[in-house]
């Protein structure tokens, strides 16, 4: 396994290409044929067009807040390569490469971004759980998906995801001990983007990174460059395997950048410096990716024509969105107790209230 020969203790990263998409070494890159290599690519330029549109979407004020993915888009392309029908996956909210994997449409992510509770009604994807937003919860739920997959002696494995800020919370620990203790088919990732909104890495942790963490709780870990796709694709590929076969849990610490804000509500310009950010723009995933099919002589697209292509498709799922059926008042009150208690009455009079002003200001 790569996870011996890279190990965390010696802070190792595991990288298959360079920012120039120079192979480093041959003999690990995964045996995928040319247009396994271009659907990935299209996969993470997707994403990434996607992204950027939700961002200026948000601007204009027709979606609330938005968690932007760009510059992580190897990571949960790769992961999305490798999961199956009925492979679960627990995310946060910056695994957009994966969520379309799995069948979620942008229509829906834009849905609930917009406050409608039906964007986390996904028809297409099977085993899949809604966006997260208390930090690192989502990883006790993964383990207990986990014990039920080993449980029923099932076929499946569990992709759970965490960013570098969360492994200071207390479900970090919760999740990986239990995983650990049950042996569960649980592929933990940490998307290591640097910053937890505006705190740093190196206030999070005096751990040499991140993946050493895996080694208090009993099970592998390893240090893999997230912006390498191809690098990603074997980790996953070999976890995945790992978790299936029996032998329990993953820790995969996936070494990233978030280039954009947090959230649409965030400002780096406030914790970090340009200098930072140019360095790292030299390991942009998809540029390095892009580096390498040149290369190869593998890469025959018009990609501004993909572009344009790709930004009319995300265009009309948005506007689908946007004149969808509207959220139903009731729908937001009635439906958490048989009887309504009355504090939950008195919220709802409030709003209604609300409602009628906010309308005859018009």
């Amino acid at each position: 396994m790569i996870f011996n020969d890279f190990d965390p203790k010696e802070d190792k990263t595991f990288r298959l290409i360079d920012n120039e998409g120079v192979v480093l070494n041959q003999a690990l890159m995964p045996d995928l044929d040319d247009e396994t290599v271009i659907k990935a690519y299209k996969a993470m330029l997707f994403a990434r067009v996607a992204d950027e549109m939700a961002v200026s979407f948000q601007r204009q004020g027709r979606m609330y807040t938005y968690p932007p993915n760009m510059g992580q888009e190897a990571i949960s392309v790769a992961a999305g390569a490798i999961m199956r029908t009925d492979d679960w996956l627990v995310p946060v909210f910056r695994e957009l490469g994966a969520w379309l994997a799995k069948g979620v449409t942008l229509k829906e992510i834009f849905l609930y971004y917009m406050g409608n509770e039906e964007g986390s009604n996904y028809k297409n994807a099977h085993h899949m759980l809604p966006w997260s937003i208390p930090i690192a919860s989502q990883l006790l739920h993964a383990v207990g998906i986990g014990y039920t997959i080993k449980y029923l002696k099932k076929d499946e494995v569990a992709f759970a995801y965490v960013g570098d800020g969360g492994t200071s919370e207390g479900d970090f620990s919760e999740a990986l001990n239990f995983a650990g203790v049950w042996q569960v088919p649980v592929v933990f990732t940490i998307q290591n983007n640097q910053y937890a909104i505006s705190v740093p890495v190196r206030s999070q942790t005096k751990s040499i990174n991140l993946a050493i963490k895996a080694y208090g709780f009993g099970i592998p870990g390893i240090k893999v460059d997230g912006n390498d796709f191809f690098a990603m694709y074997v980790a996953y590929k070999e976890a995945f395997d790992y978790a299936r076969a029996g032998n329990g849990p993953v820790l995969i610490e996936a070494l990233t950048y978030r280039k954009g804000a947090h959230t649409t509500s965030d400002d780096p310009t406030k914790y970090r410096n340009k200098t930072e950010e140019e360095e790292w723009a030299k390991a942009d995933p998809l540029i390095r990716m892009k580096k390498y099919m040149d290369q190869k002589g593998i890469w025959k697209e018009n990609e501004e024509k993909l572009i344009e292509a790709y930004k009319l498709e995300v265009d009309k799922q948005f506007e689908e969105a946007e004149n969808f059926t509207p959220y139903q008042l009731d729908d937001v009150f009635q439906h958490m107790y048989v009887e309504m208690p009355d504090d939950l009455k008195r919220q709802k009079t409030e709003y209604e209230q609300f409602l009628t002003w906010k309308e005859n200001r018009k």
